[in-house]
């Protein structure tokens, strides 16, 4: 009887073992199928968009689920408007379904999407500029902020000479900001809020990345001569 015991609290521990190497390698087996099916997703991309073409409403919606947080993130970045940037996205998306026949797989898709956000955002700077000055605040999907605020607030015993310098610098990035180009803008946000590659801003934006480059030295050299005061 004693012997049965032991064998049986022996047996205990092992099947808890068996039960825990079990349930891990259901996880994991869970986790590697996402994996393969977001891949498979991934990989049928032509034929979406090939579906799409033909009519197929669940095709396209699919291909919409897969770019569009891409999109409005882009369109706010460029835009620093949530309202607009919704807009955007909206315009964008329509502008892609009335003209995915046109798509003849010559780049690929991002690209090509990429390209029509981007020129309507270019547009978008540009009726802005000429309608009114920019806010230095922005309407964002968690409120109103400041648009250059990238540092933490200054703290009630902090310097605050410091403090008045801080402000200053955001306020003369914003005035530059606004007095670059539409493409200049476009290609200085993408670079430094986005963190776009030059080689993926100049597909974006329809040209090569020397473009791109050059465009940004443009916007690089305004915006430190307008800070030299401070550097």
């Amino acid at each position: 009887m004693q012997a049965i015991q032991e064998i049986a609290q022996d047996e205990t521990p092992r099947q808890e073992s068996l039960r825990e190497d079990s349930a891990r390698k259901d996880g994991g087996a869970r986790r590697n199928l996402y994996a393969v099916v977001q891949a498979a997703v991934r990989m049928d991309e032509p034929e979406l968009i090939r579906a799409a073409q033909q009519g197929d409403q669940r095709a396209f919606e699919q291909l919409v689920r897969l770019y569009d947080q891409n999109v409005l993130r882009l369109a706010t970045n460029l835009l620093r408007s949530a309202e607009d940037a919704n807009d955007i996205y909206q315009e964008a998306f329509l502008r892609v379904y009335k003209n995915l026949h046109t798509f003849r797989f010559d780049c690929s898709f991002h690209t090509w999407l990429y390209r029509i956000v981007s020129n309507l955002c270019l547009d978008a700077l540009r009726k802005r500029k000429v309608r009114r000055e920019e806010s230095s605040v922005v309407e964002t999907s968690e409120g109103v902020l400041d648009r250059m605020e990238t540092l933490e607030e200054p703290r009630a015993d902090s310097d605050p000479q410091r403090s008045l310098e801080s402000k200053q610098v955001r306020a003369r990035i914003e005035e530059v900001l606004g007095a670059l180009t539409p493409r200049e803008r476009a290609v200085f946000e993408m670079r430094h809020y986005q963190g776009m590659r030059l080689r993926t801003i100049g597909e974006a934006m329809g040209t090569s990345e020397e473009a791109a480059k050059n465009c940004l030295f443009r916007a690089t050299q305004k915006m430190r001569a307008a800070l030299g005061d401070f550097l």
